[in-house]
This record gives structure tokens, C-alpha cells and sequence, in this order.
């Protein structure tokens, strides 16, 4: 068995590879259905779309290869959307003022929104969603 300050440390190695995973996903899950929609739906309604999308995978993927959780799954996917939707909602609102505010393209802004709800989420998650104490 590993020391705690390894273990953490191999947690954060994982945690990262698994956010760049999920970046991409969610980027290119958004730029896809952009392409897609564009015509049909509104950039904010593509990103609620790629959100409930996106926030089921990335629990998937944090709870098997990140923190190899075996707490209750209900307790945990709850746990997750509300930390995504604190994320969720920055991102929307940031969202909005880089396309209706600064002039961005919605695929441009998108990709700044998610560098900070990047940050936010792994804070979330990791004392929230897959903090054991919780579970």
C-alpha cells in the first residue's frame, strides 16, 4: 500500500489526465453539436445539452479511474451535479459575456469558459462528490 502523500499524489496525476479527457470531450461534444444545431438551437441550448452529456461522463471517469470510488453511485452522480451545476451555471453566465458581451465565437468562448469550470469542478469533486466523509 502506498503512503497517503504518494496516494494523493497519484490521485491528482489521474485527476488531471481524466479532466484532460473530459475537456476535449465536452469541447468536442459542444463544437459537434454546434455544427450540427447551429441552425436549429441556440448556443445556449446546445450547451445545456452537452452539459447533462458531459457531467455523465466525467463521473464515469472519475469514479472509476480517478478516484476508484465504491460509494453509492445515486449518492455520488447526485453529489457530481451539484458541484456541475455551480460550474454550470459560472459557465453559462461566462459564456454568455464572452459571446453577447466581448464578441467571441461561441466555440472560442467556450473553450476560456472551460479553463475555469475546470478548476471549480476538481475543487468540487474532490471534497465534495468523492470525499468519503459525505458518503
Amino acid at each position: 500500500m502506498l503512503p497517503k502523500a504518494i496516494a494523493r499524489h497519484w490521485t491528482l496525476i489521474r485527476y488531471l489526465i481524466a479532466g484532460g479527457y473530459n475537456t476535449v470531450f465536452g469541447f468536442a461534444v459542444f463544437t459537434g453539436l454546434f455544427i450540427l444545431l447551429e441552425s436549429d438551437l441556440h448556443y445556449l441550448g446546445i450547451a445545456i445539452i452537452t452539459q447533462i452529456i458531459s457531467i455523465t461522463n466525467s463521473y464515469i471517469v472519475y469514479r472509476v479511474f480517478v478516484f476508484k470510488s465504491r460509494g453509492k453511485i445515486i449518492n455520488e452522480y447526485f453529489r457530481i451535479y451539484i458541484v456541475y451545476g455551480i460550474s454550470f451555471i459560472l459557465g453559462i453566465a461566462l459564456l454568455t459575456l464572452l459571446v453577447e458581451f466581448a464578441g467571441l465565437h461561441p466555440v472560442l468562448a467556450q473553450f476560456f469558459v472551460i479553463i475555469i469550470t475546470v478548476i471549480v469542478s476538481y475543487i468540487g469533486n474532490r471534497r465534495f462528490t468523492f470525499n468519503q466523509r459525505y458518503l
